[in-house]
Order: C-alpha cells, then structure tokens, then sequence
C-alpha cells in the first residue's frame, strides 16, 4: 500500500470528497440499507455510507441520498471497520505473503502487523528485504516490524543469522517498517545485557512501537519490562495475567492460537467498568488448515463472542483500538475522513462477510478475493537446509562402559520444567523407557556442525513413530521427535529431501509429507492446498502421538525448542534453561 497514510491528503481527493459529503456531486460508491457497527459510540444504528475513491466521504441518515455511480445494497446487513490483526506470523500458516492475502481478505480482514521473525531467523537481514518485497501491491495492508529477537535467545541456540542494534537500526531506517516486534530475550531486558538493551533502545530512538512478549512476567519483573521501554505484550496465560498486563499499561494483543485462555479472558473482562482502549485482538499463530477452514481474525472473533463477548466490543478491540495503537488515524472507524476499509458481515455474532472493501475498492465477495494477486511463484530461499543424509546411528545415544545411566530429562510440552530419571545402557546404547522420547535438534544454517543434539522429554505420552520438522521457534533448526532411530532417520531425511517443511514416518517408512521448501517454511502453492498437505501431515501425526490438549498438542511441537521461554528446552547448542541461561548435559551430575 504505497505512501499509505499520506495518500489520503491530497487536496483533488479531499476537495471531492466535501462536495461529495455536500451533494455537490455524487458518490463513487454508496452503500445503502445497513446497519452501521459505530465502534466509536458502542451504537448499532442505521446509516448509509458515501465512499469517494479510497475516502469515506459521509456517513448520513439512511435513504438521504441517490446519486453514487454505484450503489450497494446492504438491506439486513451490518457494516464494519476492516479487521486489523495486531500481531502475527505469516510463516505459521506456511504460505508466502500473497497466498495469505488471497485467504485472510475474504475474511475481513484488511490489515496485518507481520513479525517476520522466523524468516529472519533463517535467511537475515536479505530475508526481511525479500518479505517486504513480497508484501507489495497486495490487497491486505502489511504492517511489518523488525525482529528483534534473531535469534530468541543467543548463547542457548543459533539460527540463520544474527540481529543485533545495528542491524535493528538499519530495518528501522526503512519506512516501511512499523516498529520493533515482538521481543522475546525477556531475561536480555531485565538484566539490560546486549544486544536486547541497545536493540530496545535503537527502537524508542526511532519513535516507532516496541512490541513485547512477557509471557509468565509478574510482580516486580513485570513491571521492569514495561520501564524498559517495552509497550504490548500479547502472551496472555488467564484472565488474571490479562489484568496484570493491562494494569502495568502494556496495549494486549489477546490472541486466537490459544483457545483455552479466551473464556477466562472474558470473565475477566466482564469485571472491568468499560472496555479498555488498550485491548486490541491478534491472531499470532494460525495453521494453514485453520486459516483456510475457520478463517484467522473472523474466527478470533467468533470465538470471542461465542464466548459471551459483546460484539461491538470484540469488533471495537480488533479495529478501533487497533488503529490507535497503531497510530494509524485512517483506520479502524467508519466515519467521514476515514479510510475505506470496509466489512459488510451478513450474520453480526457468527462473524460471516459478505463483501470486503480495502481503500474504496471492492476485494472481495461472497469468501472469495476479486480477481487475482497478479504475482508470480517465488524461487527465492529454496536452498536453506543445508544438511546431508542422516542415519539410524545419528539418533543413537552412546554412553559406554555403562549398566545404567542418570540423565537429565525435560519434563511437559508446555511450561516445562527439569527432571532426572536412570535409564537402561545394553551394548553401550541408552535404551529408551516406554514412557520418555528422544528430541533432536540439528543445526541446518550452516553455520556450526550439524551433529545432533539430543535430549530426553517426559510427560509426552507415548510414541508410535517420529515427526520431523524444520518449524521449530525460532531458530528454526531441524527438530526430530521419536523412539525409535530408524522413524527418526526416514522422517528427517524426507525433511531434507522436500527443501524443508515437515514428515512422519512409522516402521520406518515415511507416512506423511509437507514440502515447505521456501526458507524451509513456507509455500507458494495455493493456501488451501498447503492445508490439505498439513491435514494429512497432522492426521499421520495423531496416528503415531497420543495427545493430550490443552498442553499435550501438536501444536507443542514447533515450540519445544523456544528456548527464550522459562525452563527447560532442547536447542542445537543443548540441553538449555530460558530462565537460569545455563546449558547442560544430558548426563546429570549424580551419576551412580
């Protein structure tokens, strides 16, 4: 969306525009018979709406005028602001920029805050030129910020590339970047160590927004890590953490990815006296066969409502309070001046559009884009899995001269925490008990040897074959999760053949494939093929998993390695702990 928001000030636009708004001369477009949702007045009121080129020209009693060169009839229809998600990921729903388009437009939504941090993680600071590149004369406006975190927590991993102050300076200096996104280094912040306290820094220099990530902050560090300049914060565990984080004045971008928070959110909610401006809805992270099934910021808003939020408030949180932490005054409203970024929703709680407008121009009808993103396939980053063949012995674990060890273990899927158990040695190979699993993790960047890493999980259930992955927060590094090192092998090695992406394999034949060959995360295939290929992959992966939502999930497998997280987490580098920085072995000290 070039020269956004300055292309509404020109005076030929606003000169016709007020004489449009006086009946001096007709609309360009009118639509009439709806019912407006005034997110400004909380009011649901009948009005007819005059567009002039991307402008609404007049927002007037109905059936006051006629004269438009087009007219739509909204007649039992309700009319919105265009959806904006605060915070998100393209890279989660494993399509490029413009497939992503083409999905999330028809679904009202008209704006994204893109970190495209797992892109940095892998390809760098020409990856970030590449995403905006890609952003370009889309019909969804991308707002994208700088990773701030590539990668999430230096010295406990190592990814594609590394992002320090200057380099944030640099994505910085470029308009098209909105702001720092998410920083995630919490401890970095706290104890204001490099690179995080001079990447904080570079962005309050540059007057542009710092977004956060504070999950499990409280108390005393919760309130440090908004002193350092920090402004949102979008991981939100309850409805109490949601208090806390709006109390110490951080803008929340409460997000869709985890369900089970939002009925706790609400009833929180519920006990304040008004909505808080400073509550905006995002979406983070969406896989392609949600995206494509049940829809990305329509869907955060259905769930919201259906959970007992009013409408007006969820439609207010994720439009109107979005554009003010944005400081984007064009948006977010239907009112004369603004910009055209209209829903027309033909069923107001279920969240069902029928016709999206982006800056006075019709997108999209009926969960379809209107014509065609007018970009051809991306070859770019196809070669970022820089790994050979591996073999059943490289998911081995050695320990020789031994009858049994003591290992130090990780123990949950989500808020994980250390444990030790003694293990079985025959032959000098550690023998896997029934009810742990083995993790890999191989560097594929390139820029250290790619042995594997391997450590030992509890309370993962038990396993029937393997899951490879090179989606794996946020160093991106090629994952293996299994027991057995035949499946680990034959699923690793169909990562590595398919240029990146993920693959299941049982008895030691491979089950399931998902190509993601740019930067080994994404796909340029149309979004709803991308989610058939991730249906089956997931399916396959429910076959050899036992799951056990809400923190046994599939989900939990692309995270296990975040190690910027409190606790325990298997990286390239080791057994690390997000909380203490240290890195340990996977032998534990009190060996018998």
């Amino acid at each position: 969306m070039p020269n956004e928001p300055h292309d509404l000030n020109s005076s030929e636009l606003r000169d016709r525009a007020v004489r449009a708004a006086r009946g001096l001369e007709p609309f360009d477009v009118l639509i009439v018979g709806g019912t407006l949702v005034d997110v400004a007045t909380s009011e649901m009121r009948a009005a007819d709406i005059g567009l002039v080129g991307p402008l609404i020209a007049s927002v007037h009693a109905p059936a006051g005028r006629t004269d438009a060169r087009e007219t739509i009839d909204a007649t039992g229809r309700f009319i919105a602001p265009g959806f904006i998600d605060t915070h998100m990921h393209v890279e989660s729903s494993m399509v490029t920029p413009r497939r992503y388009a083409e999905t999330a437009v028809p679904q009202g939504t008209t704006t994204v805050c893109w970190d495209p941090h797992e892109i940095g993680n892998v390809a760098g600071l020409d990856g970030i030129r590449w995403a905006l590149e890609e952003t370009r004369s889309l019909p969804l406006r991308f707002l994208t910020l700088a990773p701030s975190c590539v990668p999430s927590a230096p010295g406990l991993e190592l990814a594609g590339a590394e992002f320090r102050a200057g380099e944030m300076t640099t994505m910085l200096s470029w308009p098209e970047i909105a702001g720092v996104a998410e920083v995630m280094n919490m401890r970095g912040v706290l104890e204001r160590s490099e690179p995080m306290r001079g990447i904080v820094e570079a962005g309050l220099a540059s007057g542009k927004r710092v977004c956060g990530h504070a999950r499990g902050l409280e108390g005393e560090e919760l309130q440090a890590f908004a002193s350092a300049g920090i402004q949102s914060d979008h991981e939100i565990t309850s409805g109490e953490d949601l208090l806390a984080k709006l109390r110490a004045g951080l803008t929340v971008e409460l997000r869709g990815s985890h369900d089970y928070v939002l009925p706790g959110v609400i009833e929180a909610l519920k006990t304040l006296p008004h909505l808080p401006q400073t509550l905006t809805i995002c979406t983070d992270d969406v896989f392609p066969d949600d995206l494509v099934r049940d829809g990305a910021m329509s869907s955060v808003l259905r769930r919201l409502i259906g959970y007992g939020m009013n409408p007006v408030d969820a439609i207010r949180a994720a439009t109107l309070n979005a554009a003010m932490w944005l400081n984007r005054y064009d948006l977010g409203l239907i009112a004369p001046g603004r910009r055209a970024d209209i829903v027309i929703l033909s069923d107001l709680d279920k969240i069902v559009v029928d016709r999206v407008y982006a800056s006075g121009a019709k997108v999209a009808r009926d969960g379809s884009l209107i014509g065609t993103t007018d970009r051809v396939s991306t070859d770019a980053y196809r070669d970022t899995v820089k790994l050979g063949k591996l073999s059943a012995a490289d998911f081995s674990i050695e320990i020789p001269g031994m009858a049994k060890a003591r290992v130090n273990t990780v123990v949950s899927p989500r808020f994980t925490k250390w444990g030790e158990a003694t293990v079985k040695v025959e032959d000098d190979k550690l023998v896997l008990p029934d009810s742990m699993l083995l993790m890999a993790v191989i560097h594929r960047h390139g820029r250290k040897d790619p042995s594997p890493v391997i450590g030992i999980l509890e309370d993962w259930g038990h396993w029937r074959g393997a899951l490879a992955t090179t989606i794996s927060h946020d160093s991106h590094n090629l994952t293996i999760f299994g027991r057995d090192p035949e499946d680990m092998a034959a699923a690793a090695n169909a990562v590595i053949d398919a240029g990146g992406g993920m693959a299941t394999a049982a008895d030691g034949k491979v089950t399931a494939v998902l190509a993601l060959p740019v930067c080994g995360l994404l796909s340029d295939a149309p979004a709803h093929e991308v989610a058939d290929d991730f249906a089956r992959l997931r399916a396959a992966a429910d076959a050899i998993a036992d799951w056990m939502p809400p923190v046994r999930t599939f989900k939990a497998v692309v995270g296990a390695s975040l190690a910027c997280n409190p606790g325990p987490h298997v990286t390239d580098l080791g057994l690390t702990d997000g909380t203490t920085q240290e890195i340990r072995p996977l032998l534990a000290a009190s060996q018998n």
